[in-house]
């Protein structure tokens, strides 16, 4: 056994220690959020989304009641957790990201035996629908072992699309306020703009048409709608993916997000150089790369185009993009704001997303955003970046160009990203969360 596997094992001994209540003796033990509520929250989600925003935003309001998750990294010493980031495999420096610094030991909950499986059966996958197969099971396995250990003192429970109808269901039996977030558009919509992708870029990634999985997507995403009391979006791009889905949009709220305010990266002048572009995401058809690409060619000599994402690509395409564009691979969230000191321009020309976090990320690192609508960002078109249209390298050339050739339309525009940022805090985005619930809470009794 190596030493990444030997590793990773470790982190299962988590598995089984038992769940008391989280509650604390006042029901309220931290703050930072304006609204306050007495219900208490259990959040299942899978993996480190948003470096656990929402069951941090739920413990400074004093609502959490537990988390629980896959495989969380524990609290290192300072000196373990940098020598690990700097020597340790990429996968160590990855968990050693999921720390849920802001929630106390005892409210966290972590199947690690079950988080391992899910880890190898992604890392077997050979094709979308093996892989669809293993987060599928991940979500219903996440929801049985949540059920078995009980939600304690929990009035509501908080589910991530794909992993929580069985949650929700069940909250909905105990009389429990069910909460769910769609972080992406419905699987309909998804499925037919990545049709469409793979029909105009076949070379790109195997293609999807014979997934037998995608109905079961779209079925889990439909029964969970019609489960929840709430569906939170990120965007109206989400929304409006739901209502042309036939869901029951009545009851979705849009809540754009927030992240901790990051220290800004010291920047270079780029006076005397190539403009910096960069790229943050899984480098695939759903992300644009093949727009990323055409606007490389075409910027040749006036823009260095970087990628920090995983391959989700075939080889041809991955050698197609090399020839223009830096690819960097999967990099550690630890790591990432290194890439955002170097760049000048943020670029995302997604095809389907939710509310891209790296859309905020950007615009916190004071970076003008090129994205599309589809992204589901904050970004204000001709303020702090610019929305071109899906599937248009031409828009994003002739952007990027005007960044290039105008400094002081790009020093602008930076500012009012930074400006723009503000508004899309952790503890904004608190207050939007907090409200949302606090409205369904009244619709409800």
């Amino acid at each position: 056994m190596n030493r990444e596997n030997s590793i990773l094992i470790e982190t299962c001994q988590l598995e089984e220690q038992p769940a008391e209540s989280a509650s604390s003796p006042n029901g309220n033990d931290a703050s930072g959020c304006s609204s306050v509520l007495r219900t208490k929250v259990v959040v299942a989600q899978l993996g480190a989304r948003m470096h656990y925003a929402v069951p941090a935003i739920f413990q400074r309001s004093g609502m959490l009641e537990r988390l629980y998750t896959d495989i969380h990294a524990p609290r290192l010493p300072k000196p373990m957790q940098v020598l690990a980031s700097q020597r340790g495999p990429l996968s160590l420096r990855r968990w050693l990201g999921r720390v849920p610094a802001e929630i106390p030991e005892r409210k966290i909950v972590s199947f690690g035996v079950m988080g391992l499986e899910y880890y190898w059966r992604r890392r077997r996958a050979e094709s979308p629908e093996s892989a669809a197969a293993a987060h599928l099971w991940a979500g219903r396995e996440l929801c049985r072992r949540v059920i078995r250990k009980g939600l304690g003192n929990a009035g509501a429970v908080f589910t991530y699309n794909s992993a929580g109808f069985e949650l929700l269901q069940h909250a909905r039996t105990e009389g429990k306020l069910a909460v769910m977030e769609q972080t992406i558009a419905a699987g309909l919509i998804q499925n037919e703009l990545l049709n469409e992708e793979e029909s105009i870029h076949n070379l790109w990634a195997p293609h999807r048409s014979a997934d037998p999985l995608r109905s079961a997507f779209i079925e889990r995403d439909e029964m969970e709608w019609e489960t929840a009391d709430l569906i939170l979006c990120g965007s109206e791009f989400v929304r409006e993916s739901i209502r042309a889905s036939g869901g029951p949009v009545a009851r979705c709220r849009v809540v754009p997000y927030g992240i901790c305010t990051p220290v800004q990266a010291p920047r270079e002048n780029g006076e005397s150089r190539l403009l910096r572009v960069l790229t943050v995401g899984g480098v695939g058809l759903r992300k644009g790369a093949p727009y990323v690409l055409a606007a490389a060619k075409c910027l040749h000599g006036k823009a260095d185009v970087r990628m920090a994402g995983s391959l989700e690509i075939s080889t041809h395409g991955q050698e197609l993009l090399r020839e223009h564009v830096t690819l960097l691979g999967a990099v550690p969230r630890s790591e990432i704001q290194q890439q955002y000191g170097w760049a000048d321009v943020f670029l995302l020309p997604s095809i389907c997303e939710g509310s891209a976090t790296v859309c905020y990320e950007a615009l916190a690192q004071g970076l003008p955003v090129i994205t599309t609508p589809n992204a589901g960002s904050v970004v204000r078109d001709g303020v702090d970046g610019f929305i071109v249209p899906i599937r248009d390298s031409a828009a994003i050339v002739d952007r990027i160009e005007r960044l290039a050739d105008d400094p002081d339309l790009r020093a602008k525009m930076s500012a009012n990203a930074l400006a723009r940022s503000s508004e899309f805090t952790l503890e904004t985005y608190g207050d939007r969360l907090l409200g949302a619930f606090r409205e369904a809470e009244m619709t409800r009794g």
